[in-house]
């Protein structure tokens, strides 16, 4: 996954805890398909042209993009054993190792180690890694405030973060909160590492966003998917009506005939000649005024 690739079972690898698996993604065993049904055809892996496993009658869906995404929405949504399942069952991780091993750095604090495993994640675009970089080394930076590190904050900011030439206002931004005391923190309290921990998983997400598809499942992409093709079948029914909101996942939508008002109300066909002549009468008493 545009690095380095996992061969293990999710059961050996590296683990997170619950908690952090939920938020940011790396049970049940998958019944057999009855044989020769429509479900059997549907999701038997094919061989693609390009020689990679696909799922579905078209052949366009790649069987490992496919589980990936579903062993992602899994994680989301609290599955955390079936997930697990999954990637084990199947043989195919949601994320590799040096992926996992960058995410616990990530939430452990290690920031000198997570940047060097930033760049041993297979990233070709030198841009993603220092802004990847940036956002890891303005966290550590903050927490060195936080923890009443002054100089090791200005240390931070002038050797490490500056030099990356990402986001110079920024930069001057960070500057100013090691002279401005407005930053500091309040009286420290016994919930400072679970905001610490919030701030850590947030960062987790922002790199999620600005790192490839390729190495980090985005969040919701199942649920955006299936919002996508809802919404497309929506516009492409010819007699949706836009009062009528709800769509089901078990069946295509369609709205039939009956969603197109065929019922009169009222007959205004005595009433449009009348309306017609009273017209005619007022612009020809206007023409004979005039």
């Amino acid at each position: 996954m545009g690095g380095v690739e996992d061969d293990e079972p999710a059961s050996k690898r590296m683990k997170l805890s619950s908690e952090e698996l939920r938020r940011l993604s790396n049970g049940s065993t998958i019944k057999e398909p009855v044989a020769g049904s429509s479900r059997d055809l549907m999701a038997r892996p094919l061989q693609s042209e390009g020689g990679e496993e696909v799922v579905g009658s078209k052949g366009v869906i790649k069987k490992v993009e496919f589980v990936r995404i579903i062993a992602k929405a899994l994680y989301s949504l609290g599955y955390i054993k079936s997930g697990a399942h999954l990637e084990e069952e199947s043989g195919i991780p949601l994320h590799s190792s040096v992926v996992n091993v960058f995410m616990r750095q990530i939430l452990e604090g290690n920031w000198d180690e997570s940047v060097v495993t930033l760049r041993n994640i297979g990233l070709t675009d030198e841009r993603t890694v220092k802004s990847a970089s940036f956002l890891i080394l303005e966290q550590k930076f903050f927490e060195l405030l936080d923890e009443e590190k002054a100089m090791d904050a200005l240390n931070t900011l002038r050797t490490e973060i500056a030099p990356l030439g990402v986001n110079d206002s920024r930069v001057r931004e960070l500057s100013s909160y090691i002279v401005s005391p407005s930053y500091c923190s309040p009286t420290r309290s016994l919930k400072q590492d679970t905001v610490r921990a919030r701030s850590r998983s947030k960062l987790l997400e922002e790199l999620q966003k600005l790192l490839p598809a390729t190495v980090m499942v985005p969040e919701g992409r199942l649920e955006h998917l299936v919002e996508q093709a809802l919404v497309l079948q929506r516009d492409a029914c010819m007699f949706h009506n836009s009062l009528d909101k709800e769509m089901s996942l078990y069946s295509d939508h369609q709205c039939g005939r009956d969603q197109i008002p065929s019922q009169a109300l009222q007959n205004f066909a005595q009433k449009v000649p009348i309306m017609m002549l009273e017209n005619c009468l007022e612009k020809m008493e206007f023409n004979v005024i005039s």
